[in-house]
């Protein structure tokens, strides 16, 4: 495994009250509506919001490839604050990577700014393709996570 770890810090401000989008990222209906890349679904969407609870999300490509991902709740700040570790799994439920997930949510009068941090470690060499491909995808899911605060 890889032991250098990646960062990448994204942030995104959206034309809808916080209290929107943080239930948006944490409301099991409307995370599988938006996460994963364009044209991505989520057959599986569980989340357990409470600190030590679950997050499991199986995204389906539009070829038919599943990309599953679980994870655990580290800390919960309703409004404010989600820490979350994830792993990306391989074919036998195997993490590829790891990453510390942190969302930071904060009011900007009707508009929310989002900063969300991610650090990735415990890398394995087959996953180079998920990680080169993790600002797009993420940004992609901004997008999606746009439209659905917007309609």
């Amino acid at each position: 495994m890889e032991s250098q770890n990646k960062e990448l810090t994204l942030t995104r401000i959206f034309d809808a009250p916080l209290d929107m989008v943080y239930k948006a990222w944490t409301a099991r209906d409307q995370l599988a509506i938006w996460w994963g890349p364009k044209g991505f679904t989520n057959p599986v969407c569980e989340i357990d919001l409470r600190t030590g609870g679950e997050i499991r999300i199986h995204m389906k490509a539009p070829d038919g490839t599943v990309y599953p991902m679980n994870g655990r709740f580290m800390e919960i700040e309703a409004n404010k604050r989600l820490v979350f570790m994830s792993a990306a799994l391989d074919a036998n439920d195997q993490p590829l990577f790891e990453i510390k997930n942190e969302v930071i949510f904060e009011s900007e009068g009707n508009k929310t700014k989002i900063t969300l941090h991610f650090t990735v470690s415990n890398v394995r060499p087959e996953a180079a393709p998920y990680l080169a491909g993790m600002e797009m995808g993420w940004n992609m899911s901004l997008d999606k996570l746009d439209t659905l605060l917007t309609t």
